[in-house]
């Protein structure tokens, strides 16, 4: 329990401390305070040193920040003017300090910054579109914090130290990742309608398609049934080894120049199959024939995705893929072994003489995959098919021969060797 004794001796103290007097002549951080209470001593010389301390203002990207308010300002000032000796001449020392100084500059640090954001690209049948990446921005804060303690004491200006920065996925890496692989076109006549229109329509349903790494590719399930309900008109289809009227002639040009492209983008070929005809528009064991018991199939071999894209013409139709190139060169080569003569002609009694089907050779042939390394030089070549076309019989008319009429046979004009003339006109008849 404090006595009075004690209570008396600590106002007493206390009455000392604030209302002592400095000693005689004593200047502390150049203002005379001698002969001052302590009070007075210690607001004349707070007033001069710590009165009105300059701000602290930070450069940011997005403007200046001055901070005035939430210091404080530790000093030794009580302590120089209580005991300070006669005649003696003092320095101040202090100090500002500043107890939020990690909120505040640790949330300028937060509107300062920002998040990168990924470069997009989007893929369609019409191609490929790109968003431009964002770059990121990021704040150093410890040296903020560092520089804003170094000039805290008297106020001062300081740079916020601010860093640009990629993100993970750049327009340029998408760019990288979808540059063209292969390009193959092949001709047709134009102007036959409804094949042009089976052509386009294939290619329609395959233009846009992605294929994910190691993804197999199926032109069947792509394209789906050639049947009228499915969109397909009627063309020239070879069938049995001949040309004949069927729902979706032409469409096997598409796989073909589909299978011109895979092989010179680099895929892996799984399943291809040639017409039991050569055609004209590629060369031998370069076609991919394509039926309900026949597919074209082929996988992307790279680590990233494939994209196919097909474009017409009024009497063309090619295909384009891309992805991540993979350094190599890759062309095709077709070799012709040997030719088979197509059998004599069949003769058929028409009303006229004509060439209803030309005659066509057989060809056996073979195809290679040529492939190139970065440096041009030859890497490897493998046969892709070695194939049998058969020939084509061809086909013409003979005009019949009219029979004379029975009165110029048998008349009274008619030549004595009339007989023999009738038999010689039936012979020709039976040979054509």
């Amino acid at each position: 329990m404090m006595t009075e004794k004690t209570a008396a001796l600590l106002l007493a103290g206390s009455f000392f401390f604030a209302f002592g007097r400095v000693k005689q002549d004593v200047t502390i951080g150049g203002v005379q305070v001698g002969g001052m209470t302590y009070a007075e001593a210690e607001n004349a010389i707070r007033s001069q040193f710590c009165g009105d301390l300059p701000p602290v203002t930070v450069h940011t990207p997005s403007g200046d920040v001055r901070f005035r308010e939430g210091f404080t300002v530790k000093d030794d000032i009580a302590r120089l003017v209580r005991r300070a000796k006669r005649g003696e001449t003092l320095s101040v020392s202090y100090r500002r300090e500043w107890a939020d100084a990690e909120d505040a500059l640790f949330s300028l640090c937060a509107r300062n910054a920002r998040e990168a954001k990924d470069a997009e690209m989007t893929f369609s049948a019409e191609g490929f579109r790109y968003t431009h990446e964002v770059l990121g921005v990021s704040c150093d804060y410890q040296k903020l914090l560092a520089d804003v303690q170094r000039v805290l004491h008297d106020g001062g200006e300081v740079t916020l130290a601010t860093h640009r920065y990629a993100p993970a996925v750049t327009e340029e890496l998408l760019r990288a990742r979808t540059r063209e692989l292969s390009s193959f076109r092949t001709y047709f006549d134009g102007s036959n309608a409804p094949r042009r229109h089976n052509i386009a329509l294939a290619a329609s349903r395959i233009a846009g398609t992605v294929l994910a790494p190691q993804e197999v590719f199926s032109f069947n399930a792509v394209v789906g049934k050639r049947t009228t309900e499915n969109g397909f008109r009627s063309a020239a289809v070879i069938l049995d080894g001949e040309f004949v009227p069927g729902v979706g002639g032409g469409v096997c040009q598409t796989s073909t120049t589909l299978f011109g492209a895979a092989l010179r983008a680099g895929m892996e070929i799984v399943e291809s199959r040639p017409h039991s005809l050569s055609v004209g528009y590629v060369p031998p064991s370069e076609d991919a024939m394509v039926s309900e018991a026949s597919d074209l199939k082929f996988r992307n071999p790279y680590p990233y995705p494939v994209y196919i894209l097909a474009e017409m013409g009024q009497g063309s139709v090619r295909f384009r893929l891309f992805g991540m190139p993979d350094g190599r060169r890759y062309e095709v080569e077709s070799r012709v072994l040997g030719r088979v003569p197509p059998p004599p002609p069949e003769e058929v009694e028409g009303e006229e003489d004509a060439v209803l089907r030309n005659g066509k050779e057989g060809i056996v042939s073979e195809s290679y995959l040529v492939v190139y390394g970065r440096d041009g030089a030859l890497f490897s070549r493998t046969r892709i098919r070695r194939d049998s076309y058969a020939p084509v019989r061809g086909k013409i008319s003979v005009k019949r021969e009219e029979e004379l009429p029975a009165e110029a046979q048998d008349g009274p004009d008619a030549p004595q060797n009339g007989g023999e003339m009738q038999k010689n006109s039936e012979n020709g008849r039976k040979i054509g």
